[in-house]
């Protein structure tokens, strides 16, 4: 009868065990992992076995670190495969994120190089056609171009202290190498402006479209670049077009010709000497950073020149003697040298985006929406031979543009 006593059912709840002594158990432990814990010797084999018929098998989840097997939290999934799953989900969704950036990314270059491409020929517009209404009635190419020189000056000199653009670092060496391409800069424009002065705007560049001779020849000299056949080729109808347009030009007058090729002659030379003389550019050196220390030097050079062959005309007074609206040649002149400026600047940034022969191409895409637009703002005559010599000097410049490329066969012994 003692023993029925201490017999554990199911319904009955387990009696709680006396406190045993703190030699054998901590007593910050929970009673109950202290009592599962603790040698399972000290309970007779009956009572081992009524208790493990008498809990519920959940309860053993309370059973301290000395056991022998280690717990895992419940779940009805493997958190392995769990695990799996969602690293392929972030996988695959992190490349199709990367994919559509990637051509949302390419289609804003597209844009972007579009717009540069199309400002490119804006401002090359402006410029012709406002620069041919100052030069009709103010005749003193000059104090023009020092004007556009200044105003180019302002704009670099306000983009360097708002920090536009990376003011550079230049020793005097690096001036000293800037210079030739300084004075042979402040040259070409003013020989444009010249010839600009005194010939149709569509002739005058017309005539620049033969800048690729003058390039062969100079490269040839100065550079030891021989060119090959298809270049030597692709000069013919660049020479033939310009002398069929120049022989029917109404407007012709050796004048404006020979200023227009003097341009040519001098903007060509200016490409040379940057590759012979700027071979070892700095890192502060690029391309936009030279034209605005060019264009600084440009106005230095060509003020004083300006005022000791036409002297000080362009003052308010002056222009109202000579019988001018004061503010209207003022502000065309202001228009004309902000696009001057302008064009130059958006070509620099172009030719970082693209290949050299990319940008000669959209040159002479240029040249021709130059031509046309002042032909249909200023309404020049153009008679059919001289359209023809036009497009057959423009066709040639694209060919040369497209064969450029192409590299002589070194040869074999």
């Amino acid at each position: 009868m003692q023993s029925a006593t201490f017999t554990l059912s199911p319904s009955l709840r387990l009696p709680k065990p006396r406190r045993q002594s703190s030699a054998t158990l901590n007593p910050r432990f929970d009673r109950i992992r202290a009592s599962v814990s603790s040698n399972p010797n000290n309970l007779t084999p009956h009572m081992n076995g009524t208790l493990s018929a008498s809990l519920p098998r959940r309860s053993w989840s309370l059973s301290s670190s000395s056991s022998n097997f280690k717990l895992r939290p419940w779940t009805s999934m493997p958190l392995v495969d769990s695990d799996a799953g969602t690293s392929r989900f972030e996988v695959r969704a992190t490349a199709e994120s990367a994919e559509e950036s990637s051509e949302s990314s390419s289609m804003f270059k597209t844009l972007e190089l579009g717009a540069l491409f199309g400002l490119w020929y804006l401002f090359n517009i402006y410029f012709n056609i406002y620069n041919k209404q100052v030069l009709k009635v103010f005749p003193n190419p000059v104090t023009v171009t020092g004007i556009q020189f200044a105003v180019g000056t302002v704009l670099v000199l306000l983009m360097w202290g708002l920090n536009l653009y990376k003011k550079p670092k230049v020793s005097g060496a690096q001036l000293a190498a800037i210079l030739p391409l300084a004075v042979v800069h402040t040259l070409g424009n003013l020989f444009t402006n010249m010839s600009l002065g005194k010939v149709a705007v569509s002739f005058t560049h017309t005539i620049k479209a033969s800048e690729p001779f003058f390039s062969v020849i100079l490269s040839a000299m100065f550079l030891g670049e021989i060119p090959t056949p298809w270049v030597v080729a692709s000069l013919i109808p660049i020479v033939g077009g310009v002398g069929l347009a120049s022989v029917t030009e109404a407007s012709f007058n050796w004048a404006g010709f020979w200023s227009a090729m003097a341009s040519n002659l001098t903007n060509q030379s200016r490409n040379v000497l940057s590759k012979k003389v700027m071979v070892k550019k700095e890192a502060n050196m690029d391309n936009i950073t030279l034209f605005s220390i060019i264009t600084v030097m440009s106005f230095f050079l060509l003020t004083p020149v300006a005022i000791f062959m036409e002297g000080v005309k362009f003052t308010p007074a002056a222009l109202q003697s000579a019988g001018l609206n004061v503010q209207e040649v003022y502000i065309r002149s202001l228009i004309a040298a902000l696009c001057f400026h302008a064009y130059q600047q958006v070509s620099y940034m172009i030719l970082q985006r693209v290949s050299p022969v990319t940008h000669s191409v959209g040159n002479c895409v240029k040249r021709v929406v130059v031509i046309v637009s002042s032909v249909l703002f200023f309404k020049t005559p153009v008679s059919p031979i001289n359209s023809l010599g036009t497009g057959v000097a423009l066709a040639g410049v694209f060919l040369y543009s497209r064969v450029k490329r192409i590299k002589a066969k070194p040869k074999t012994a």
